[in-house]
């Protein structure tokens, strides 16, 4: 999908920083995306694919705040429960426990999937939108 008022191709070094901020995010989250946002601010391309891996690390942390919330949640209940009946832990919490952490790794497949994906996009100049973040990123900047 191309930009609608960027008719002009982004250069090699351009696509090279794009995919830097997709690709970098495994390892460093939202810090190599931000540094690239600052460093290249006069391209359009660059800040459009560095912005939509901020929004998207900003959803990630968010989603992943939520999951520890319960995880601990499910925890602190686990102990209230066993401290009152002294028996075996509560059906609840086997069902729970591992759904929390099968939510952390499908959290975690789909940053790499979307973070491969659309890295090879912006190596390839392409105007690459991430699904809901993409839209957000494109009315931030106005493109």
């Amino acid at each position: 999908m191309s930009a609608p008022d960027t008719p002009a191709v982004p250069t090699q070094d351009e696509r090279t920083m794009a995919l830097l901020a997709h690709v970098l995010q495994m390892v460093g989250g939202f810090l190599p995306a931000l540094i690239i946002f600052f460093i290249r601010d006069k391209s359009r391309f660059v800040r459009f694919h560095a912005v939509q891996v901020l929004l998207y690390q900003a959803a990630y942390l968010l989603f992943m705040v939520l999951f520890i919330i319960v995880w601990i949640g499910s925890i602190v209940g686990l102990a209230a429960t066993q401290a009152q009946s002294h028996g075996q832990p509560p059906a609840w919490f086997f069902l729970l426990f591992p759904l929390i952490w099968i939510g952390f790794f499908l959290a975690w497949i789909t940053t790499l999937v979307l973070s491969i994906m659309y890295g090879v996009k912006a190596s390839r100049g392409e105007w690459a939108a991430y699904p809901v973040v993409g839209g957000w990123a494109r009315r931030m900047l106005h493109l």
